[in-house]
Protein backbone atom coordinates (compact mmCIF):
# COMPACT_ATOMS: atom_id res chain seq x y z
CA UNK A 1 0.00 0.00 0.00
CA UNK A 2 1.49 3.49 -1.17
CA UNK A 3 0.54 5.66 1.56
CA UNK A 4 1.66 9.12 1.90
CA UNK A 5 4.68 10.31 4.60
CA UNK A 6 2.42 12.68 6.83
CA UNK A 7 -1.67 14.37 6.76
CA UNK A 8 -1.43 17.19 4.65
CA UNK A 9 -3.36 19.68 2.98
CA UNK A 10 -4.07 18.96 -0.47
CA UNK A 11 -2.72 20.05 -3.76
CA UNK A 12 -4.47 18.12 -6.29
CA UNK A 13 -8.08 17.58 -4.83
CA UNK A 14 -8.51 21.38 -2.81
CA UNK A 15 -11.95 23.14 -3.33
CA UNK A 16 -11.88 25.37 -0.45
CA UNK A 17 -8.48 24.58 1.99
CA UNK A 18 -7.49 21.10 0.48
CA UNK A 19 -8.38 19.79 4.15
CA UNK A 20 -11.20 17.00 3.34
CA UNK A 21 -8.57 16.46 -0.18
CA UNK A 22 -5.84 15.87 1.99
CA UNK A 23 -7.34 13.80 4.80
CA UNK A 24 -9.08 11.46 1.34
CA UNK A 25 -5.40 11.29 0.06
CA UNK A 26 -4.03 9.86 3.54
CA UNK A 27 -7.03 7.20 3.82
CA UNK A 28 -6.56 6.43 0.23
CA UNK A 29 -10.37 7.62 0.08
CA UNK A 30 -12.37 9.15 -3.05
CA UNK A 31 -11.72 13.06 -2.15
CA UNK A 32 -15.96 13.74 -3.38
CA UNK A 33 -16.88 10.69 -0.99
CA UNK A 34 -14.90 12.39 1.99
CA UNK A 35 -16.40 15.79 1.24
CA UNK A 36 -19.77 14.05 1.07
CA UNK A 37 -19.36 11.98 4.21
CA UNK A 38 -17.95 15.29 6.29
CA UNK A 39 -21.30 17.30 5.07
CA UNK A 40 -23.54 14.37 5.89
CA UNK A 41 -22.11 13.72 9.55
CA UNK A 42 -22.03 18.17 10.10
CA UNK A 43 -25.52 18.59 9.12
CA UNK A 44 -26.24 15.42 11.33
CA UNK A 45 -24.51 17.64 14.43
CA UNK A 46 -26.25 20.89 13.61
CA UNK A 47 -23.50 22.00 11.45
CA UNK A 48 -21.68 24.05 14.28
CA UNK A 49 -19.25 21.50 15.31
CA UNK A 50 -17.95 20.37 11.37
CA UNK A 51 -17.78 23.76 10.66
CA UNK A 52 -15.29 24.52 13.62
CA UNK A 53 -13.44 21.39 12.91
CA UNK A 54 -12.71 21.76 9.46
CA UNK A 55 -11.52 25.31 10.85
CA UNK A 56 -9.01 24.17 13.32
CA UNK A 57 -7.75 21.35 10.57
CA UNK A 58 -6.84 24.24 8.33
CA UNK A 59 -5.02 25.75 10.57
CA UNK A 60 -3.24 22.94 11.91
CA UNK A 61 -2.67 20.77 8.44
CA UNK A 62 0.33 21.87 6.88
CA UNK A 63 0.25 22.39 2.84
CA UNK A 64 1.18 20.05 0.95
CA UNK A 65 4.62 20.00 -0.63
CA UNK A 66 6.20 18.05 -3.66
CA UNK A 67 7.89 15.73 -0.72
CA UNK A 68 4.50 15.07 0.88
CA UNK A 69 3.56 13.05 -2.38
CA UNK A 70 6.31 10.87 -2.57
CA UNK A 71 5.52 7.19 -0.93
CA UNK A 72 7.11 6.06 1.80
Amino acid sequence: MNRLVKLHRSRQHRMIAGVMGGIAEYFGWSPTATRILFVVISCASAAVPGILIYLILWLVMPNATPASYQSS
